[in-house]
């Protein structure tokens, strides 16, 4: 049995619904907790706890953490979609406490869980400024990072693209340095892709599918990536409707290597211009990053967990 924490900011980009509809299906998997962060008074933790409704998975422990208006962003405002679209019903948020979701990271670490975190790193930072060398002792996956660039055949995007690293920059390079991550960098997750050939089968795999088909139907209308990046990035399908960046660092994180290689690299991070670039450099700290994926293998890997039921 497998220990997990997830740390995210589900609500938004529609890959952290992909990445804990997934975890829900995977099979001999524990969850200590689930915290939200960059939060609107608890609306992404409403959100987690719908969708856990929809699994009947009510018991695991949710906590809403670091809420954007505490000034840690890039961006005074972060965006989500419109919810009569993307839900199926009105959400209530679910808001409590900071110290709730730190306490709740706290035992997951304690517990020895798996620390996957898919959104902003912000209550990393706050967690290990209160508790300070606790992150040295998680087990830490990040969904985030830019060391080399985009391959061919892909959208070839600056490191300002780094959603997770760059909205929150001084949180970001705080935790890379006083942990020990394994990091699951952009330049591999833009390889995976949510296709609109799997809508069909996410229709008949249950609550959980079929809410990931209805954000998918309504992410390809806003979104337009099949005319973006399917049409001219012939790396990706041409029926491409999203990145599965968040779900590829989950099962990374759960083990899942069928085409994954893992590579060991000195890394040096630099603050510029309120940027974060990571350079490989011989000072640099040691730190885990996945350098190559199999995309089109990992498509295949999460649709068949998520029509398991």
């Amino acid at each position: 049995m497998s220990k997990i924490h997830l740390d995210t900011d589900l609500g938004g980009d529609m890959d952290d619904l992909c990445a804990l509809a997934m975890l829900l299906r995977w099979d001999n998997v524990e969850f200590t907790g689930i915290t939200t962060v960059a939060e609107a008074n608890g609306r992404r933790a409403g959100y987690v706890r719908h969708m856990l409704g929809l699994a009947g998975r009510n018991t695991i422990p949710v906590a809403a953490g670091a809420n954007v208006s505490d000034g840690c962003y890039r961006y005074p405002e972060l965006g989500y979609p419109d919810e009569k679209r993307y839900w199926p019903e009105p959400i209530l948020p679910s808001p409590n406490a900071l110290g709730e979701a730190l306490e709740l990271l706290k035992q997951s670490i304690e517990q020895n869980a798996t620390i996957i975190a898919i959104g902003p790193f912000t209550n990393l930072y706050l967690l290990d400024l209160q508790f300070p060398g606790i992150l040295m002792q998680a087990n830490l996956f990040l969904m985030g990072g830019y060391i080399y660039p985009i391959r061919p055949g892909f959208p070839q995007w600056g490191n300002e693209m780094d959603w997770n690293i760059q909205v929150d920059v001084r949180s970001a390079k705080y935790v890379v340095e006083q942990s020990n991550p394994t990091l699951i960098p952009l330049s591999v997750t833009v390889e995976t892709a949510l296709r609109r050939a799997y809508l069909e089968d996410l229709r008949n795999s249950g609550a959980l599918g079929q809410l990931i088909a209805r954000q998918a139907e309504a992410f390809a209308i806003d979104e337009q990536n099949e005319t973006k990046f399917g049409d001219t990035c012939n790396g990706l399908p041409p029926d491409i409707i999203n990145f599965q960046h968040d779900p590829l660092a989950c099962a990374v994180a759960l083990g899942w290597n069928d085409g994954v290689e893992i590579t060991e690299l000195p890394l040096l991070l630099e603050e510029r211009e309120e940027w974060l670039y990571e350079y490989i450099h011989p000072s640099g700290k040691t730190t885990r990053v996945v350098t190559r994926v199999d995309g089109p293998r990992f498509n295949e890997f999460w649709l068949n967990k998520i029509m398991k039921r």
